[in-house]
């Protein structure tokens, strides 16, 4: 099964695949058929196979749907709806958008500047009164597709950019096969079965809510359980109308339910979770381990990226081990550890972390400096800084571009982070390079107290001196109400002391 229609294709007609708060589920069969209904009115408006359109909606089902139908016969590309005026335009016209999907009465930027990039503008009409995720689509008929018909394994189903912290975004394509290849995997990880439901609270404009959590659910012949976005006053809500078996977010969206789930005990007590996944930045394991004392469920910590389709790597369900501080063994490509001069290294050495697999691109887009890079070797050079141990377990302990370099030491902010956590009044920390005048960067660290804590610096700064080298201890501690976070909720080291006026 090499394209997502494929994978769809095995859910019973009866099934639930769509849900949604207060609405009535959409099932395998009304899924399937959406898929045929979208593709047809596709076509009819002119688009098809490999035609790219971008898509421009709040998180919900109609996101999900949208997102399925449309690659089952054309090409995706998701846009944060956030974005502003000047972000689209670059966006749009790097995609090389041929339309974009909003909904029925967006009339923001993104309709602008799709007009003045004359781009084609369609409206989501969705179906209110009837299942979760029903939708037809309006626009004006331009003639005949080039491609009509369903997408084969080899066209590109989904276009995202990498995040662009330190450069110009990459322009990621992954075909139905890479798409297709990633679902299995990440199935065959959390042993996915047609009665798994998973709550959604990641947003889809993001590799990790798009195949974790939608497409992975789907392709088992499961469930999921489309919120508006993430809202941890409404997860406890969502958790005891849904029924989940499992859900899947990143740590600060663990830790923000954590903060209020004893004042939602019984909602806690009544889930059904049969684990819980964490992905896309490091979970400390003081909050693993919280997690799964809350839940009393396993907690399972994967690794991926927008390249790979998202996961490389995961820990395994019970009976296998889990390993507090490690995102596991491979799980679907090939992982090893590479030095720089690109020889292959055994356990417990520190080298690059690298992949290659049949959920992996095949190279970013008019990008030949980026692939020369990224490919060397025969292996997608991730970026990343860990270890393999002997049980081939990796732990990702930085990424390259994050190391500190303090006067010629280098360290890894995660070190500084797992070590400040244990302060038992921080409830948050991320530590990053603040510039200096003469050793080049220094450490720092913003930190997020428990409710009702308090701490000075100096008593943080101690506390870090008696498990730290001296020159790890950082010399700046900044405490904040919250952490400046990513769009999808990550915490993000590169650019933060600038953020924070310490630049």
């Amino acid at each position: 099964m090499s394209t997502i229609v494929e994978r769809i294709a095995t859910g019973r007609n009866d099934a639930p695949a769509i849900g949604a708060p207060d609405r009535a589920e959409l099932s395998h069969g009304g899924l399937r058929a959406l898929m045929r209904t979208t593709g047809e009115r596709l076509n009819a408006l002119g688009l098809g196979r490999g035609d790219r359109i971008a898509i421009v909606l709040p998180n919900g089902p109609e996101m999900a749907t949208a997102f399925v139908s449309v690659a089952a016969s054309a090409t995706t590309a998701p846009l944060n709806p956030a974005y502003r005026a000047e972000e689209l335009e670059f966006y749009l016209g790097d995609i090389g958008a041929r339309a974009v999907l909003v909904g029925a009465d967006e009339q923001g930027p993104v309709v602008t500047v799709a007009q003045k990039l004359g781009i084609a503008v369609l409206r989501l009409m969705a179906d209110a009164d009837g299942a979760a995720g029903g939708l037809t689509i309006a626009g004006t008929e331009t003639g005949s597709p080039a491609r009509p018909g369903l997408a084969e394994a080899d066209d590109i189903a989904l276009l995202l950019h990498t995040s662009g912290t330190t450069s110009r975004p990459k322009l990621v394509p992954l075909t139905h096969a890479n798409l297709a290849a990633s679902a299995a995997h990440i199935g065959g990880t959390l042993a996915l079965a047609p009665d798994d439901r998973c709550l959604n609270i990641m947003p889809l404009f993001h590799i990790h809510g798009l195949i974790a959590a939608v497409l992975s659910s789907l392709a088992a012949g499961g469930s999921v359980f489309c919120t508006p976005g993430f809202n941890a006053l409404r997860f406890f809500a969502w958790l005891q109308e849904a029924k989940p078996t499992w859900y899947t977010a990143v740590p600060t969206m663990h830790q923000a339910i954590l903060a209020r789930a004893a004042r939602n005990a019984e909602a806690v007590a009544a889930s059904r979770l049969r684990f819980i996944r964490s992905s896309s930045a490091s979970l400390p394991p003081q909050v693993m381990e919280e997690l799964e004392a809350t839940f009393r469920c396993p907690v399972i910590e994967s690794y991926g990226m927008t390249e790979a389709s998202h996961q490389m790597t995961s820990n395994p369900l019970p009976p296998r081990e889990r390993k507090p501080g490690s995102v596991g063994p491979a799980a679907g490509p090939e992982v090893a550890i590479m030095a720089a001069n690109g020889d292959m290294l055994g356990p417990d050495t520190e080298g690059e972390i690298v992949i290659r697999g049949p959920n992996v691109t095949a190279g970013y887009e008019n990008n030949p400096d980026a692939n020369r890079d990224a490919f060397a070797s025969g292996w997608f050079h991730t970026g990343d800084q860990g270890v393999m141990d002997a049980d081939g377990y990796v732990r990702v302990t930085g990424r390259l571009k994050e190391i500190i370099n303090r006067g010629g030491e280098k360290i890894s902010p995660r070190e500084v982070d797992e070590v400040l956590m244990d302060f038992p009044a921080i409830a948050q920390v991320v530590t990053f390079a603040m510039p200096h005048d003469k050793l080049g960067e220094e450490v720092a660290a913003a930190i997020v107290l428990r409710d009702g804590e308090q701490a000075s610096e100096q008593a943080i700064r101690d506390f870090a001196a008696t498990r730290l080298a001296d020159f790890k201890v950082p010399r700046k501690i900044v405490i904040l109400d919250e952490i400046p976070k990513g769009a999808t909720g990550k915490l993000q080291r590169i650019g933060l002391a600038a953020k924070l006026g310490l630049a």
